[in-house]
C-alpha cells in the first residue's frame, strides 16, 4: 500500500483520523476534566504532524492522478471533520486503488 500515492494517502489519512479522534475524545477531556493539559500538547503535536503529512500526500495524489479541484477540496475538508478521513477513504479513494 505504501508503493502508490493513493495508498500512502489512505494510510496517512487513517492515522490522521485516529489522531484527531484521540485528540477530541481523550486528550481534550483529560485537559479539562482531569487537568492534564500535557495530553493535548503531546497528541496535538502528533496530530499536527499527521495533518501536515496528509496535506502533502493529498497534494501528491492531486498532481500524480490529476484529481479535480473539488475532489481534492472534499478530501481536504474531510480532515477537519471527525471521522471525515474515514468517509473520504470509503467514498473517494477506494475506487482508485
Amino acid at each position: 500500500m505504501f508503493k502508490t500515492a493513493i495508498g500512502r494517502l489512505r494510510i496517512v489519512g487513517f492515522y490522521e483520523g485516529i489522531s484527531f479522534l484521540v485528540l477530541l475524545l481523550i486528550a481534550m477531556p483529560l485537559k479539562y476534566w482531569a487537568e492534564l493539559p500535557q495530553m493535548v500538547t503531546i497528541v496535538g503535536g502528533l496530530h499536527g504532524l499527521l495533518f501536515t503529512l496528509y496535506g502533502f500526500a493529498l497534494l501528491h495524489v492531486w498532481i500524480k492522478h490529476r484529481w479535480s479541484f473539488l475532489k481534492v477540496l472534499a478530501a481536504f475538508i474531510a480532515a477537519f471533520v471527525p471521522f471525515g478521513t474515514f468517509v473520504s477513504d470509503a467514498k473517494l479513494l477506494r475506487n482508485h486503488t
